[in-house]
């Protein structure tokens, strides 16, 4: 067997926790190309590919605006280094993603700052598609269990780092 010569594609994921110190998963609408969505594992946090030159903490806020409309988050932090997980196998239509072996993902835990008014899943900014039908709070510990099975290593260890942001505000 020899080894996927593909980059990972540079990519960014948010854990957006409220005030009780849970995040913010939506259900997937449809597959993308190589990310699949699974009965049972349609729910995720935001997440999205770095622009060239783009900083990866603009990167995150962009695409958080992009996903759910908010912009009223606070940093809180992001992972230690960069997470990495495969695609699945894929045989449908060139895609996008294609080109990529998986991604390499930045992890930044923000903090909701907003009215709930303000999340809306299901519009696109920025002229984006949408991709979420819904949306909901989530413990964090749950989400990993909410996940396509080739993301959740990757949701484990993002839980595990953030595990400190997921107590009420304040307590931390």
């Amino acid at each position: 067997m020899t080894e996927d010569a593909r980059p990972y594609r540079p990519n960014v994921g948010i854990a957006l926790f409220n005030g009780e110190g849970h995040v913010l998963v939506a259900r997937r609408l449809r597959d993308d190309g190589p990310e699949i969505v699974l009965p049972g594992c349609e729910w995720q946090m935001p997440q999205g590919g770095i622009d060239a030159h783009e900083d990866p903490l603009a990167a995150a806020r962009r695409e958080l605006w992009e996903e759910t409309g908010v912009t009223s988050a606070a940093y809180l932090g992001e992972t230690r280094g960069w997470l990495t997980y495969d695609f699945p196998p894929y045989n449908g239509p060139w895609h996008r993603l294609c080109a990529f072996r998986g991604q390499r993902q930045r992890w930044f835990a923000l903090r909701f700052t907003g009215a709930e008014s303000e999340i809306d899943v299901t519009r696109g900014e920025g002229g984006a598609d949408p991709e979420f039908s819904i949306w909901r709070w989530e413990p964090l510990a749950r989400v990993p269990g909410l996940v396509v099975p080739f993301k959740r290593a990757v949701y484990e260890q993002v839980a595990a780092e953030f595990s400190r942001f997921a107590a009420p505000a304040g307590r931390f």
